[in-house]
Parts: structure tokens; C-alpha cells; sequence
């Protein structure tokens, strides 16, 4: 006596399913990960969230169609969020593994340089409202690949870079702009590129 539905229709049905359920959970898990680092910095956690970003873009690659529109909404908010949210620790993170630097952050988000002048040591702050910025570009990185326009990439890179320009004359300064940047912009098109998958 055979089972209605048939198995393999029962299968095709149901996996794909579980699939994209399993990568919104996976979403939501490294989102929760991200808040609770932004409030207490723990580089576990922040691991933690692009290990479970890893995992939902394998649990989007296997069905190999695309998302029904419900999964695609629900997938597209938190992903969202998550390139809005998440760049910033991440790249807080890499650049404490690269530079290594004692480097003095001020309370506005920007760097402390120490010169040398004829009246003495003096110090300036560079890349002030750094944390700002980053929310802004990351939203703008994530909405231009979501919404299948990837050139706006290129703009917005170039009115960082313009912005900046001026500020860009210490070392630490553009160490920390072309680190922190590339970061920031790579964790955004990633969680942008997990709803282009579920849109097929």
C-alpha cells in the first residue's frame, strides 16, 4: 500500500521549507548575538554571529529555488537589521586583530592623534562620528544590493572617500578608514546577498 502524498512530492514540499525556516532562525540567532555584543563587547560573540551568518547562507543554497514571498519579507527585515547592526562590531573586531594598536578613541567615535608642534604635543580627534556614518553606509550598501542595484556601491564609496579625504593624512587615520570600511561594506553586502538568494 503506497502513502499519499507520494514521498518524493511530500519531500520537495516540506525541505525547502524547513530550509528557509532554518536560515530566517539562523538570521535571527546572529542578530541576537550582535545586540548583545553592542552592549557588552564580547569577541565571541561577534564569531558567533558570522559563523551563524555562514550557516544561513548554506541552509539558503539548498533548496535552489526561490523563497516564497512570506520567507522573503521575514528574511529581508532581519537581514536588514543585521547588516545595519552587525558591521559595526565586526569591524570593530577586525581591526583590533590587524592593527594591534593602542590607539585612543574619542568619546564621539573618532581617533585621538598626538602631533608634535613648536608649542608641544597637541591633540586632535580625526574620523569623529565614525559609528553615525557606518549605520548610514551600511544601510545604503545593504539597500543597493538588495534592491539589485550594485553600483551604488561605487557612490557610495566614492562620497566616503571624498568625504574623508581631508582627514586622511595620518597614518593611523587611513589604516583604520580603509580597515574599518572594507569591513563594514563586505559585512553588509553579505547579509544583503542572503535576501538575494531567498529571492531568487
Amino acid at each position: 500500500m503506497t502513502s499519499w502524498p507520494p514521498t518524493p512530492v511530500l519531500v520537495t514540499q516540506i525541505v525547502p521549507h524547513a530550509l528557509w525556516a532554518l536560515a530566517l532562525l539562523l538570521l535571527l540567532a546572529s542578530l541576537g548575538c550582535i545586540v548583545a555584543t553592542m552592549r557588552t563587547p564580547r569577541r565571541p560573540l561577534v564569531y558567533c554571529a558570522a559563523g551563524l551568518l555562514a550557516a544561513a547562507f548554506i541552509a539558503l543554497l539548498l533548496p535552489g529555488q526561490h523563497a516564497p514571498l512570506a520567507f522573503r519579507l521575514l528574511i529581508g527585515i532581519v537581514a536588514l537589521a543585521l547588516a545595519v547592526l552587525g558591521g559595526g562590531p565586526a569591524a570593530q573586531l577586525v581591526l583590533a586583530l590587524a592593527t594591534r594598536s593602542t590607539t585612543e578613541l574619542s568619546p564621539h567615535g573618532g581617533i585621538l592623534v598626538h602631533e608634535m608642534t613648536a608649542q608641544g604635543v597637541t591633540t586632535r580627534e580625526v574620523l569623529r562620528g565614525g559609528m553615525t556614518i557606518g549605520l548610514l553606509e551600511r544601510f545604503a550598501a545593504a539597500g543597493t544590493i538588495m534592491a539589485g542595484f550594485p553600483e551604488g556601491l561605487a557612490v557610495l564609496i566614492a562620497i566616503k572617500g571624498v568625504g574623508r579625504f581631508t582627514e586622511l593624512e595620518e597614518a593611523e587615520a587611513r589604516e583604520r578608514f580603509i580597515i574599518g570600511s572594507l569591513t563594514s561594506i563586505i559585512w553588509a553586502c553579505a547579509c544583503a546577498g542572503l535576501f538575494r538568494m531567498a529571492a531568487g
